[in-house]
């Protein structure tokens, strides 16, 4: 199972999931030994291949850090907080989680989009 390490650990992920919102995003930063990387791939997809089937579920992507630093961004979109709560909390994801190598550290945090007067929209 992977470490647990928030990005804001005054607002931790489990506070997070308590916030009734919509349309929100998943960033989840994972760092972990070079050796454990073909590992930890397989269990991630794993668990992507549950979330995809999830309620709510609208897409994800997985990005890995340049160069020689074994890091790696999943960026996950879903409908709601609800919806990405409840597939957290699904007995078979949470399963999974032990396939992960022990030298995994997981920092996720849910995000909204913000619009920016003539830069982005939300």
């Amino acid at each position: 199972m992977p470490q647990m390490r928030p990005l804001d650990p005054a607002f931790p992920i489990d506070r997070q999931l308590a916030v009734d919102a919509r349309n929100v995003v998943l960033v989840n930063l994972f760092t972990l030994d070079k050796a454990d990387e073909d590992t930890f791939l397989k269990a991630w997809q794993d668990d992507a291949a549950i979330m995809k089937r999830q309620p709510g579920f609208i897409s994800t992507q997985l990005h890995r850090a340049l160069g020689e630093s074994p890091a790696y961004l999943n960026y996950a979109v879903w409908e709601s907080t609800a919806a990405f709560r409840a597939a957290f909390m699904n007995p078979e994801f949470r399963a999974k989680l032990s396939a992960y190598p022990a030298s995994v550290v997981a920092s996720p945090h849910l995000f909204q989009k913000v619009a920016v007067p003539d830069v982005c929209v939300a």
